[in-house]
């Protein structure tokens, strides 16, 4: 790479996404010199994870940073509700879980990039590098010494004494050390699209099974979010089934946005998401560290794959951190405390993803008819107020959640 830029730092993030903003956030916060690279010019991407859970309000509250956060226009989910049949059940309370702000916040997944990008530039050692993509590693006496990227300007080098590949499922990064997780398997992918909300629409996340068809509403204030579940690799069997019976097998499923369907104009609306569920057997290799999605894919189900990052970016802040107080490489130890400290939750979350994705959303996409009321068992459970807490605890708190440690809180 003769001529190409060059530049050191401490660390180097690599993906500008909940886990790469929030960890660089943190690591400049306690002190450190940080440098992100993001390959697109801006946050702006549509249909992705746009809900912040309790548990991330709790880090930013530990931040002092919740009273400011919250000022954002946001919408707020106190309840998780179901429609199965003629049934209408309530699947997750969060007004009952014990953390500060009892709700899932809604908001534009760039506005929460952009808030901490914003805090983070208040500190002199955080470096936020747009339009810069990692395309190789820099190998070094048999470790990871930095990563080669491209950028507005061309190549350049960034030298880091560690890398953290927080680059997504299909990392880059991953790719090039040839790191290959393990398939757990998903049943399902999703189109994802948008509706119109009207002033007499309720306030809530809602999801409908019809025949075959499972629909998810999330409310975004002015418009529905909308997911589509079909089974795995048929996107191309829906698209040749034509436009018009995919709007009226939405309409069949949901009736409560039967009135704007044709608002999906051309298949141009309509957005794949590819549902993978995977994950590394190892973490990392020496000088280089996988979190997020890289690490290990989720599945939409419960929508909990931003808390896992941003849980995974603080783990991972407050390790770093504190070896980073000594001078010199990161040692291999130092990243297996990472994995140690997160890969419970992760097996935990996608084990019982994998679970219902075989056992309820495999069954209701072969379903022939629409049902006409929910599982008994499922009407029982969920009447009780107890029940409802603990599947609002799993989505909106985690199997191990995270707090900012005392040497980046205080810094």
């Amino acid at each position: 790479m003769t001529g190409s830029a060059s530049l050191e730092t401490r660390v180097c993030v690599v993906g500008g996404g909940p886990a790469g903003i929030v960890l660089g956030y943190l690591l400049a916060r306690a002190g450190n010199a940080v440098t992100i690279l993001e390959k697109h010019g801006d946050f702006l991407r549509d249909f992705r994870g746009d809900t912040v859970h309790p548990s991330t309000m709790t880090v930013l509250d530990e931040l002092g940073l919740l009273g400011e956060f919250l000022q954002r226009p946001h919408s707020e989910i106190v309840r998780l509700d179901g429609h199965i049949g003629s049934d209408t059940i309530t699947i997750a309370d969060f007004s009952r879980i014990p953390a500060k702000t009892k709700f899932l916040a809604i908001m534009p997944q760039w506005d929460f990039l952009s808030f901490l990008a914003e805090k983070g530039r208040a500190y002199a050692g955080f470096s936020l590098l747009m339009n810069a993509g990692a395309t190789g590693v820099i190998r070094r006496n048999g470790r990871i010494a930095g990563v080669c990227a491209t950028g507005p300007d061309g190549e350049m080098e960034i030298r880091a004494d560690v890398v953290v590949a927080c680059d997504g499922r299909s990392s880059t990064l991953r790719s090039v050390a040839g790191m290959v997780p393990r398939d757990l398997g998903a049943p399902m992918d999703v189109l994802w699209m948008r509706l119109s909300k009207r002033p007499s629409d309720r306030n809530a996340a809602l999801g409908f099974i019809g025949a075959g068809a499972f629909l998810i509403l999330i409310d975004r204030n002015d418009y529905w979010q909308c997911g589509f579940v079909i089974a795995k690799g048929s996107a191309e069997t829906v698209r040749a089934r034509g436009l018009e019976a995919f709007r009226a097998e939405i309409s069949a499923t949901a009736p409560v946005v039967a009135d704007r369907v044709d608002e999906i104009k051309s298949w141009d609306d309509v957005k794949l998401l590819t549902v993978t569920v995977d994950r590394l057997e190892r973490w990392f290799l020496p000088g280089l560290l996988f979190i997020g999605d890289a690490a290990h894919a989720m599945s939409p189900i419960g929508g909990v794959g931003i808390n896992l990052a941003i849980q995974d970016a603080v783990a991972t802040a407050n390790i770093l951190s504190a070896a980073l107080q000594r001078p010199g490489p990161i040692g291999d130890q130092v990243l297996a405390a990472v994995q140690r400290r997160r890969t419970y939750p992760t097996v935990m979350t996608q084990g019982l993803q994998v679970l219902i994705g075989r056992q309820a959303v495999t069954r209701v996409l072969r379903a022939k008819s629409p049902p006409k009321h929910a599982p008994l068992a499922l009407r029982v459970l969920t009447a009780i107020p107890g029940f409802r807490r603990i599947p609002a605890y799993l989505v909106g708190i985690g199997f191990r959640p995270e707090n900012v440690s005392k040497l980046v809180r205080d810094s």
